[in-house]
């Protein structure tokens, strides 16, 4: 998303100087900004003070970094999925059970790892001997 080029305070100025009565047009002329642009703060932040703009932008970052977590623990679940279905068996995540992990893999069966490989998912570091 492109950052705005004015700060919080600078657009709660703007909306606070047409609130006191300043024409928009004139407004927007001022400080080198359309109307369009005007129109979208004055619905997204009117009426607002400077610590409620804070906390808005503070839930918006909390609610991306938020679905970004579930994406990518959807994408986890479906590799799981495909790789039971495909194996027939069920292997366990990493850390799981009493021997930390799903432990060796038989010819003929897929495991994450391989899932991750084939769709070019691999974290940083690789298990010793792949």
């Amino acid at each position: 998303m492109k950052t705005s080029k004015f700060s919080d305070s600078q657009i709660l100025a703007i909306l606070k100087q047409a609130e006191a009565g300043a024409p928009v047009p004139e407004l927007c002329r001022e400080h080198g900004m359309s109307s369009a642009t005007f129109y979208k703060w004055r619905a997204r932040f009117g009426g607002m003070d400077a610590s409620m703009m804070a906390r808005l932008k503070e839930l918006e970052s909390e609610n991306a970094r938020l679905k970004k977590m579930y994406a990518e623990e959807r994408l986890k679940a479906e590799i799981l999925k495909e790789t039971i279905e495909k194996s027939g068996e069920v292997v366990a995540p990493a850390g799981a059970g009493a021997k930390g992990g799903a432990g060796k893999i038989h010819s003929g069966q897929t495991g994450l790892y391989d899932v991750w490989y084939q769709r070019n998912l691999l974290p940083v570091s690789t298990p010793a001997g792949r």
